[in-house]
């Protein structure tokens, strides 16, 4: 099952090293990675600063586009005003098909503040055990995702 999942780290830094974990976890076949983002936010600076990684060429331009219309909505066009209250709507339709609904968007948003940090990540196929190895003690919390409630759980088990 194709997994999208939201972590978020009080350091600016955090997400850009668990993503590194990642990729070399998925270098060891312990997941699959269909692509990942991440999203830092210096404690100084006034927004986020958002950087993508597609897994592969082919994809990268369709991954590409959604973040860049994600973050967009997150991050950017809630400051734009009224005027953008229809893009808002056409956006919130357009993320639910990946399994982002509106009320994660709203956490989303909550969650990410200057000096911190988040990793958004598509996957398949995790080796929980192992990977939460790699993970454990890096402090992320789990801000959403499209597991079940025992998924969702056994992941939060596996990081702390």
């Amino acid at each position: 099952m194709t997994t999208f999942t939201v972590w978020l780290y009080d350091d600016p830094d955090r997400a850009e090293e668990v993503e590194k974990i990642l990729r070399n976890a998925a270098d060891e076949h312990l997941l699959t990675i269909d692509d990942t983002a991440t999203v830092s936010w210096p404690a100084d600076a006034k927004k986020p600063s958002t950087h993508h990684r597609h897994q592969d060429v082919a994809r990268g331009a369709g991954w590409g586009a959604m973040w860049g219309f994600l973050f967009g909505m997150l991050f950017f066009v809630p400051f734009v005003g009224a005027a953008a209250g229809a893009a808002l709507g056409a956006g919130h339709k357009a993320v639910q098909g990946i399994g982002i609904r509106e009320e994660d968007l709203d956490r989303i948003r909550e969650s990410v503040k200057p000096g911190t940090s988040a990793l958004f990540a598509v996957t398949d196929g995790a080796d929980l055990d192992r990977l939460g190895e790699r993970l454990h003690g890096l402090g992320g919390t789990l801000v959403t995702t499209n597991l079940t409630d025992a998924e969702r759980a056994t992941l939060r088990d596996l990081v702390d």
